[in-house]
């Protein structure tokens, strides 16, 4: 049987600034982040500055859905 994992989910973190540039066809490239975090800590969108190829430097990554 699986076990339990309590309070830790599984997000995903997308660009912010390749989701603002509309036409470009790097717009279209899959650019996520996944992670986990802890439903009880952390109960609000996290916000965290991660590397992105296509952006080409650090930009901030927001929770999807």
């Amino acid at each position: 049987m699986a076990k339990n994992k309590g309070s830790r989910i599984g997000i995903s973190l997308k660009c912010t600034e390749c989701e603002s540039k509309q036409g470009k066809s790097r717009t279209m490239q899959k650019n996520i982040y996944r992670t986990t975090k802890n439903r009880q800590n952390n109960s609000d969108r996290l916000e965290l500055r991660k590397y992105c190829k296509f952006c080409d430097k650090h930009s901030i990554y927001r929770e999807i859905k």
